[in-house]
């Protein structure tokens, strides 16, 4: 979870560590139908998953649950199903399958997270390797046609690529939206803009952040992309442009939200939800703004 401290914005970033793997070293071995993923689509980190879920073809062998998009300080909650519970996990907060494995949970309630469905207890919330490991250690299951999300002949520069993504942009307009003063804010404001640029310019002769095909750097940079005008330009003041201001990431973009993984996967009301109304620091009228129109994501981007 996301907080201030002296004036700068810091990411907790203490996950539970165990992985779900083909040889099951961590106790969690691979197995269809043993796992839920726990994901908002409010959630940038969460939604990184889904759409990895989606790409790879595991939807019958991982099954999802989707919290609602505002939830209090405790834990997110399962508001969208009926009875206001987990079809499957029978439980109407996900802090209940933390505190299933590890009693008084003393960390944030964070999503995505995988649970083990017969004991109803968190395997994992460390999202980052939650996206590797539905690649690397899942593949067995992967549908005929999945893409190669993590591949060799680029692997060096893409972690490199992803790094950057993570700690400019992903994390970047965090930094802007929780500054504590003006000088913490500036700063973070043109580190953002420097990494905007830069890919900007990247995107000007490759179609992908990582030449013509998707890979998981995509993925990383679609969901912080998908959120920019919606939330991050105004309520995080990262208003030295809008994302449609940008010619190559719009249409980047857009490329990518018009296949079903993404776009299927970005819900632009549950996102304005989540932002304009949990964060009442920020936005303490809770007034969750019209606009933009999500039609303007579906126009050509020629990029093919």
């Amino acid at each position: 979870m996301p907080y201030v401290e002296k004036s700068d914005f810091k990411r907790d970033m203490n996950y539970i560590p165990d992985r779900i793997t083909r040889d099951g070293r961590d106790g969690w071995p691979v197995e269809p139908g043993r796992y839920r993923l726990i994901a908002a689509k409010a959630c940038p980190w969460a939604t990184r998953s889904i759409i990895v879920r989606q790409l790879l073809g595991l939807e019958d062998v991982i099954s999802l649950g989707t919290p609602g998009p505002t939830h209090d300080e405790d834990s997110w909650t399962f508001d969208l199903d009926e009875g206001g519970v987990d079809p499957v996990l029978g439980i109407p907060r996900l802090k209940d399958a933390f505190e299933a494995r590890i009693p008084d949970y003393p960390r944030g309630i964070t999503v995505p997270a995988m649970v083990e469905i017969e004991s109803g207890k968190v395997v994992t919330n460390d999202f980052p390797w939650i996206t590797h490991d539905l690649f690397h250690e899942w593949a067995d299951h992967h549908r005929d046609d999945a893409p190669d999300l993590w591949p060799d002949d680029v692997r060096e520069e893409m972690e490199e690529v992803m790094e950057r993504v993570f700690t400019e942009v992903n994390n970047g307009v965090y930094r802007c939206g929780f500054a504590g003063t003006q000088e913490a804010y500036d700063a973070a404001y043109d580190r953002l803009w420097t990494a905007l640029d830069w890919l900007e310019q990247r995107l000007a002769d490759r179609r992908y952040l990582m030449g013509d095909s998707i890979t998981e750097a995509d993925v990383r940079l679609f969901t912080t992309l998908a959120r920019f005008d919606a939330v991050y330009h105004g309520h995080f003041k990262c208003n030295r442009q809008k994302l449609t201001e940008m010619p190559n990431l719009w249409a980047y973009a857009r490329d990518l939200y018009q296949q079903p993984a993404f776009g299927d996967n970005t819900d632009f009301e549950q996102i304005k939800a989540h932002y304009y109304v949990v964060q009442d620091d920020i936005n303490p009228t809770g007034v969750v703004p019209a606009g933009p129109d999500p039609a303007i994501w579906l126009e050509p981007h020629g990029r093919g």
